[in-house]
């Protein structure tokens, strides 16, 4: 009786000196929890952590048994736990702070403060044409791969193709991706509202989850979106099928109207999760719609 008593006044205690920035504390603790629970869970990371936890568990035994060569063998590799943390997981912590750095608060796709009606212009030009090519080259099963720039800014993915900047239009995006063409093997990046760059070669995506029909563009379109905030809008070359990616998510056969609609409520509009949730899911499922 007298431990309740005693367990009852220390929570009382702590209760009468509890604060509001203990709350936050909390919150944001289990907000990082969180989002590293769901960022190994995502990702090849899972099975690594599986793999450092039977070494824990390794270690603990060796310890309960007092075997002095394998608990020295655990201490020396715990020692340097840290390092080789950083060394394995450097692609999942670059992924994360990139997330981080894309979350701005408020502002607009290009403009950090909103969108001037001039780039308000050039992006719905931009997106005209591109909506109009995408349909001419799903017609005639042209292969095509184009990266719409957003807050992430993609210089080291354009020093990899060759500088165009060249006012959009359905001609110039058709003659680039036309199969005979220097750069129709690569990727298109429109940069504010205009054809910045060609030819520009992008990370293939490392998941074991893609669909086993999707090809190399659509692999690298998909990698692509892992590593930044960019659209990217994918024609497959066998079936003619659209197809938009994003945040590592693809949904696929767009007609030209679906398309349109997808490309304006990305690029002339806030943020997705502003407006409210989309109609999409991870790979590999796929949004079913009409074939354009």
């Amino acid at each position: 009786m007298d431990e309740i008593v005693v367990t009852w006044n220390i929570f009382l205690q702590l209760v009468s000196e509890f604060r509001w920035n203990d709350a936050l504390d909390i919150v944001l603790v289990s907000f990082v929890i969180y989002s590293a629970i769901k960022l190994v869970r995502e990702t090849r990371a899972g099975q690594l952590v599986k793999g450092i936890v039977v070494l824990l568990i390794a270690w603990g035994v060796s310890v309960w048994l007092n075997m002095a060569m394998m608990k020295s063998l655990m201490e020396y590799m715990f020692q340097y736990v840290l390092i080789l943390l950083m060394i394995v997981f450097q692609p999942e912590i670059r992924r994360a702070l990139e997330q981080i750095g894309r979350s701005g608060i408020g502002g607009r796709p290009w403009m950090p403060g909103g969108i001037s009606d001039e780039l308000l212009h050039r992006n719905r030009r931009c997106i005209n044409a591109v909506v109009e090519a995408a349909a001419q080259m799903s017609r005639q099963k042209t292969g095509a791969l184009m990266v719409f720039e957003m807050k992430t800014k993609l210089g080291d993915i354009i020093d990899t193709g060759t500088v165009i900047e060249a006012i959009p239009s359905a001609p110039i995006i058709c003659n680039v991706f036309f199969n005979k063409a220097p750069l129709h093997d690569g990727a298109m990046i429109f940069r504010e509202g205009m054809v910045y760059a060609a030819g520009c070669i992008l990370p293939l995506t490392k998941s074991d989850r893609v669909a086993i029909e999707l090809g190399t563009r659509h692999r690298a379109a998909i990698g692509m979106s892992e590593n930044s905030d960019a659209v990217i809008v994918v024609v497959s070359e066998e079936t003619g099928q659209i197809s938009v990616v994003t945040n590592g998510i693809i949904t696929r056969n767009y007609t030209r109207e679906t398309l349109r609609s997808e490309l304006e409520s990305r690029l002339l509009t806030e943020s997705t999760d502003e407006q409210g949730e989309k109609k999409q899911t991870r790979f590999p499922s796929f949004r079913r719609g009409k074939k354009s």
